[in-house]
């Protein structure tokens, strides 16, 4: 009987395993039908059941199994079906837990909808799977900028900052603060500090997931683990005793910004003391401080000054009424959006911040510093009075005259009695400072004896100095914002102020406003950039349609003059030629269309997306005398507004078609040889990609600013504590948004051509090419950057490195520094992937 009972079990194993194999056969065959057809959703069902059934399949229908998994997110991803989205990716990472391919592939859907923490675990993960795997690194070293902002680097390599904080921690603890919550800790320097000074008890907390995480790895790299209680958490939301058991008698925190309140420093302050802190040490009486609560920083002192500076000028006011041909409409007024936020409802942050010290062009000051407020830390109903504190009015003497261009805010920090630091223009320190632009003025001229005025207030957890105007010397005159009330005193006063109305178009107090990013309105004020474009368009639709009417046309700066109306108008008596199609598919705001639209009979098709850009557009075409057919917004022609690169009208292909090819930070634009490669097949014969092509340029530099501003060197500057390998994970390789003329370096070798990008002929193109620069200077290199030479065409070109340009540069920063001497050769092997340009030396 037992005999019997184990063949029964053998034959019913053999016939189960014969069921699985039909079983695996049939939806093998049923997922590659379902693929054929493109129902990626049943064939993706079909390999899970595979996988599960016949994992030894793995690895042979790996591949199609990929293949399938991303078209199915794809699809679930344009029908918003998120959740479906993240359980079939977290389906598919438990039978490949170690595929960097799909890792990454996760990571881009994460990223999309927002959650970068997230994303940035799945890129690292892929990078540490794979480290040559180039899609991955690139994303990896995009989120990383988000994660852990490039600033963090430059404070812990800034000594003297540290060092201060260290003392007046010390000062503290050993004064009795035995207790110690340190809020915003980030890589969780300071609670180290108040453990290495003897505290009893630490405690921190941080919101951002990636700086917790490295935080705690921090701490336990530095033995502290069971000593520094970590918290994953905002300070508003820590409770006691569920988080930490009593009230602390001190805190240390470093939760400002620029503008010193835009990181939140008084919210989060207003609640500790409420709720975290021990009530604060009586004035004036002798007591033990132990028993009592205080504020790491004690107090900070803001000042301010007025400046001139071309470089903020140039970013936040358009300089002027024409650019290339085209007049810009007195009915519409540009700003940027710091201007935009004085008047907004959205809490968007009302100042820019700029390193003074290395602004291009410099600065003037045109008043003397003037103490703007001060704000003691240590006083509740101080902390809680600023927000409900009304404006108040500011006057700064003007000691210079020159042109009103920026208010410029620092402050310093005082930590205790005996430590500060400030971040003034004037010192050496890691922090830039607050820039408000002066927009919306009839004149910005000041002179010696003139008064420059604003309004001071603390709302919305940000330092706010707004409705800046100047008060002249003669006549009390208040040159301000065009959109408020002239407060008139006198008869004088008023007419004045009627006289300086009446000079100005009845159109300036109900134009059209348009917000532009500041790069946008560097843009706009780049002559060289339109003049080109204008002189390079013009020769395509010369040779495309050489009529009288593109002959007479205005196109190098001379020509018969006959403008546009009068073109139409006589070619209306001869034959209508067809229209030339252009399309400016570049980012942002962009007068392009328009400049081609005054070169003759085209149909120019802008691709910007905001309506309140569209409106601009719309006013200056008008402006222009354009016909309403003449400049059209190509979004609105498109079903899926994905696919933007397709053909005018089914008959019809592109003469011009205008790509983005450089990103403001100094990058090459994503997928720009892709869109390239469909633009190339939707142009007709003669028609132009611009820029046709694009050469790199770079050079090898020392930069001792360059290195600290890319990771922590070392345990120096952090006192001896070990961080630098924690925070270095999320160091890149490329450092961006550099300014070349400023950037304090030593050239070791002449500018080098390093690749070249072709958009019309790919056969031309190289993803990787060896380059010899010859050293010609004795040093050390540490960086390598690098540039662009954009070519309309043979004749026209645009140098990123201008002084003039709206682009910024980059730079390669190497992982160790080269010794070079005069007449050395060094081989650059030079990569291009995507976006990315990887350097690399060979020595």
């Amino acid at each position: 009987m037992p005999n019997s009972n184990a063949k029964f079990r053998c034959n019913h194993r053999g016939g189960q395993e014969a069921g699985r194999r039909e079983l695996v056969s049939r939806s093998l065959q049923s997922a590659q039908h379902c693929l054929e057809d493109q129902d990626f959703g049943t064939a993706y069902a079909h390999y899970l059941l595979v996988l599960n059934l016949a994992p030894e399949l793995k690895t042979s229908v790996k591949e199609t199994f990929q293949f399938t998994l991303f078209k199915w997110a794809e699809e679930l991803d344009s029908l918003a079906r998120i959740q479906d989205l993240f359980n079939c990716y977290e389906q598919a990472l438990e039978l490949y837990p170690n595929d960097e391919v799909i890792c990454n592939s996760m990571g881009e859907h994460l990223f999309r909808m927002g959650f970068r923490d997230e994303a940035a675990g799945y890129f690292h993960k892929a990078v540490k799977l794979n480290p040559d795997f180039a899609d991955a690194k690139e994303n990896f070293y995009r989120v990383a900028n988000w994660l852990v902002e490039r600033w963090h680097f430059i404070m812990l390599n800034d000594t003297k900052r540290n060092l201060t904080y260290l003392k007046a921690i010390e000062n503290a603890v050993h004064s009795g603060c035995k207790s110690v919550l340190d809020i915003g800790t980030g890589t969780g320097i300071l609670s180290m500090f108040a453990k290495k000074a003897g505290a009893s008890f630490v405690y921190a907390c941080e919101l951002s997931k990636t700086m917790y995480e490295l935080a705690r790895d921090v701490v336990a790299a530095n033995n502290m683990e069971r000593e520094i209680k970590l918290l994953h958490l905002k300070s508003l939301d820590i409770e006691i005793p569920k988080h930490i058991p009593e009230r602390v008698s001190l805190v240390v925190t470093e939760t400002v910004d620029a503008g010193l309140f835009g990181e939140g420093i008084v919210e989060s302050l207003i609640h500790a003391w409420e709720h975290l802190l021990l009530q604060p040490k009586p004035k004036n009486q002798d007591v033990s401080t132990g028993d009592y609560g205080r504020v790491i920083p004690a107090s900070a002192t803001i000042f301010g000054m007025a400046v001139e500076c071309k470089e903020i000028r140039r970013h936040h006011r358009v300089g002027m009424q024409e650019v290339a041909g085209v007049h810009l409409s007195n009915s519409v007024q540009f700003f940027s959006p710091t201007y935009a936020s004085a008047g907004s409802e959205e809490t968007v942050e009302p100042y820019t911040t700029e390193k003074l010290s290395r602004i291009p062009g410099g600065y003037i000051p045109l008043t003397e510093p003037c103490q703007v407020m001060t704000v003691d830390f240590n006083d509740l109903q101080e902390l809680k009075s600023l927000a409900a504190r009304k404006p108040w009015k500011l006057s700064l003497p003007v000691t210079e005259g020159g042109v009103l261009d920026a208010i410029v805010v620092w402050f310093v920090l005082q930590l205790d009695d005996k430590h500060a630091l400030s971040t003034s223009p004037s010192e050496e320190t890691c922090w830039e400072q607050a820039v408000y632009p002066v927009q919306g003025l009839l004149d910005y001229s000041v002179k010696t004896g003139d008064t420059v005025i604003m309004e001071v207030c603390c709302q919305d957890c940000y330092l706010k100095i707004q409705k800046i105007s100047s008060l002249t010397s003669e006549c009390g005159m208040d040159f301000s914002d065009r959109d408020d009330t002239l407060s008139l005193g006198n008869e004088a006063e008023l007419c004045n102020a009627l006289a300086g109305l009446q000079t100005t178009s009845k159109q300036d107090g109900n134009g059209q406003v348009c917000v532009l990013e500041s790069t946008e309105i560097a843009l706009l004020n780049n002559v060289r950039y339109h003049e080109c474009f204008k002189a390079a368009m013009g020769k395509v639709l010369l040779s495309l349609n050489p009529s009288k009417d593109l002959q007479s046309m205005d196109v190098d700066g001379h020509g018969t003059g006959m403008n546009l109306q009068e073109s139409q108008n006589k070619s209306s008596l001869d034959v209508a030629p067809d229209p030339l199609y252009i399309l400016d598919v570049s980012e942002g705001f962009s007068i392009l269309p328009i400049i081609a639209g005054k070169l003759g009979p085209v149909r120019a098709y802008s691709s910007i997306e905001k309506e309140q850009h569209q409106a601009a557009l719309n006013v200056i075409s008008e402006a222009n005398h354009f016909p309403k057919e003449t400049l059209e917004f190509w979004l609105s022609h498109l079903e899926d507004e994905s696919v933007v690169l397709q053909r005018p009208k089914s008959d019809k292909l592109w003469s011009i078609i205008i790509l983005d090819v450089i990103e403001t930070s100094g990058l090459i634009q994503q997928e720009v040889m892709e869109k390239a490669a469909i633009s190339r097949c939707l142009l007709h014969s003669g028609g132009k990609i611009f820029p046709q092509y694009v050469l790199v340029y770079g050079m090898l530099v020392e930069s001792e600013s360059l290195l600290l501003e890319s990771a922590v060197q070392g345990t120096e500057p952090t006192l001896g504590f070990n961080i630098a390998p924690f925070i270095n994970q999320f160091k890149v390789p490329v450092r961006v948004y550099l300014d070349l003329s400023t950037l304090p370096c030593l050239p070791l070798s002449k500018p080098a051509e390093l690749l070249r990008l072709d958009l019309m002929n790919p056969l031309l193109n190289s993803s990787s090419r060896e380059v010899k620069v010859q050293i010609c200077k004795s040093g050390k290199v540490t960086a390598i950057p690098f540039w662009y030479h954009i070519h309309l065409d043979e004749d026209h070109s645009l140098n990123t490195s201008d002084a003039s340009s709206h682009w910024k540069q980059a730079a390669v920063v190497l992982d160790e520094p080269i010794q070079v001497q005069v007449g050395d050769e060094l081989v650059l092997d030079v990569q291009h992937h995507k976006s990315n340009i990887s350097i690399t030396v060979k020595q």
